[in-house]
């Protein structure tokens, strides 16, 4: 199978994978933005699927796959920067219900969760900050794969 491939389906799955640790293993409830986020990613990580059984249409399903990575790049961009105060968000701030409660009680005791305030950083960069340079650089990677095997 290409390379093109594996990194269609790795590195969605990588970044979703690490979203749902930090949400569930870390108690990092994402926000509204943070949702925006993994939608592409899932879209992205189907394309992929898509491509690794059919190689018929590898281009086009990595170059979807690229896209979607892409779009939640930027989006992961637009996040980072309103966490680091460079520009005004455009949603209000979001709660994570628990279905397993009451829906009142679920409501009143869910975390309220920011869209404005990085909940975690390494190195001065969020998770917001990282989604938009990992996707940046493996929708750059897809390009060139895609671009340099004239006969995927």
């Amino acid at each position: 199978m290409r390379m093109v491939v594996y990194v269609a389906i790795a590195i969605p799955a990588f970044l979703l994978s690490g979203a749902y640790i930090s949400q569930y293993g870390f108690g990092l409830f994402p926000c509204e933005m943070c949702w925006w986020q993994r939608y592409p990613h899932f879209a992205a990580l189907l394309f992929g699927l898509l491509a690794f059984f059919n190689p018929n249409h590898v281009k086009i399903l990595t170059s979807l796959s690229a896209l979607s990575i892409a779009l939640s790049g930027l989006i992961g961009g637009f996040h980072a920067g309103v966490e680091y105060g460079w520009w005004e968000g455009i949603t209000s701030c979001a709660i994570t219900a628990n279905p397993d409660l009451d829906i009142l009680e679920s409501i009143m005791n869910a975390p309220l969760v920011r869209c404005d305030v990085a909940p975690w950083e390494l190195f001065g960069i969020s998770l917001a900050g990282y989604n938009f340079i990992i996707s940046t650089l493996a929708t750059m990677l897809i390009i060139i794969l895609i671009l340099k095997r004239k006969n995927i």
